[in-house]
């Protein structure tokens, strides 16, 4: 008798989380073979030799007799009300302990606000390229994703006009990533202002996800969205993973902001949510104050002569190298987002790159189309890795390039 199997969910069909997919386990696979894998997939600072600062360390420490116990649903009122008084000295409107949500990372909260505000069929405004995680939480919460393109062409940037034209009586949300993950692009303030106002024209929650706030090159300058707001209703998502370089502490947190009459009955629900699971890790929530109030441990990595400039530098200078690569230079965030001149190639995959680099350089990174794009011709690698680690793998990219071009040639000429 034929073993029957499990049936899975049919939302998983159009579920894809790349950075840690397919290539990552067969990476898995050859460092069991013992090879070195250099794993430029995913942005993990802890992995690179960056470490938590010791504030932060030693408060998670001498509290852990006060975290046995579940806290509020909410998360521990010391924390909320730093975050709180944090969005209150940006601008953001109804800023309150009471509006904050402490959360098992961004990643939980950015399931939980969509499980909280979307029915069957109802429509997220996405980037495309797209953090993945952002459209499968849409999908896996009965949404519908509709992403409004951002393309190197535009240094990255979305346009206003062609999001207003992408709404629907069905769309609900307009998610706004700044500083961006993939791109590294950071948006300016008039862009920002526009993009308020396609909101309030349409009646949209903006949701703007800046876990990446403080992390900037050069003279960019980043803007939060909840004090552009004004009176619409905003979420700002935020956390200890990449500013604190706390990523295993899955600490991140939300504050609504805009008029508190607008957010009533979907803060209850996120209320409601939050109960469900009890509360988020108490332990690492300790943390949120000091990194918050305590001493800046970001800016001496970003600026000149800083560990991410100069990682930043390299990604820049090595794509100048190439005779094959493009990108623009990122202005935040730890990502840098290469394309590759497809006018040297016949017919460009960038997931068939993508495992040829891996197989043949040891290299591990991430295909564009894993960021929802329709392009097959970018690919995503973290800014973490030392420079010197940097330059070593833009020569392996340069090698691997190289060879697919020699077939395309070789393919050419015998046509």
């Amino acid at each position: 008798m034929p073993q029957r199997t499990v049936p899975v969910s049919s939302r998983l069909g159009d579920v894809r989380y790349e950075i840690r997919g397919a290539l990552s386990r067969r990476a898995r696979e050859l460092e069991a073979e013992g090879r070195q894998i250099v794993r430029l997939n995913i942005g993990n600072p802890g992995l690179f030799g960056f470490t938590v600062p010791s504030h932060l360390r030693e408060t998670v420490s001498t509290h852990l007799d006060r975290s046995e116990a579940y806290c509020h649903q909410q998360g521990l009122q010391g924390a909320r009300q730093a975050i709180a008084a944090r969005e209150a000295a940006r601008g953001a409107v109804a800023a309150h302990a009471d509006n904050v949500f402490i959360g098992n990372g961004v990643s939980e909260l950015i399931d939980l606000t969509l499980r909280a505000l979307l029915n069957s069929g109802e429509e997220v405004l996405l980037p495309s390229p797209d953090y993945p995680l952002w459209s499968a939480a849409t999908v896996l919460n009965g949404g519908r994703a509709r992403y409004y393109s951002c393309p190197a062409s535009r240094g990255h940037q979305p346009d206003p006009d062609e999001i207003e034209a992408l709404i629907t009586p069905r769309t609900r949300a307009l998610v706004l990533i700044n500083p961006n993950n993939p791109t590294g692009a950071v948006y300016p303030r008039e862009l920002l202002q526009a993009l308020v106002q396609v909101a309030e024209r349409h009646r949209l929650l903006l949701l703007s996800d800046e876990i990446y706030d403080g992390i900037l090159y050069d003279d960019a300058e980043f803007h939060p969205l909840a004090p552009l707001a004004g009176d619409t209703p905003c979420i700002t998502y935020s956390g200890l993973s990449k500013m604190h370089r706390a990523c295993g502490y899955r600490v991140g947190w939300i504050s609504l902001s805009g008029t508190p009459a607008k957010f009533g009955e979907f803060r209850a629900a996120l209320d409601l949510l939050s109960s469900l699971r009890l509360c988020a890790n108490v332990p690492t929530q300790w943390a949120v104050e000091p990194a918050l109030t305590g001493p800046d441990t970001t800016s001496e990595l970003v600026r000149d002569g800083g560990r991410l400039h100069a990682a930043r530098r390299a990604v820049i200078d090595g794509v100048a190298r190439s005779e094959y690569l493009d990108v623009v230079a990122p202005q935040g965030a730890l990502y840098a987002f290469p394309s590759i001149r497809t006018q040297y190639f016949d017919g460009f995959d960038d997931e068939d790159f993508a495992l040829e680099l891996l197989e043949s350089e040891n290299v591990l990174i991430v295909p564009g189309t894993g960021f929802n794009i329709r392009e097959r011709n970018h690919f995503r690698l973290t800014l973490l890795p030392q420079p010197a680690e940097i330059d070593d793998v833009f020569m392996r990219i340069d090698r691997c390039l190289g060879r697919i071009a020699s077939r395309s040639t070789s393919a050419r000429h015998v046509a």
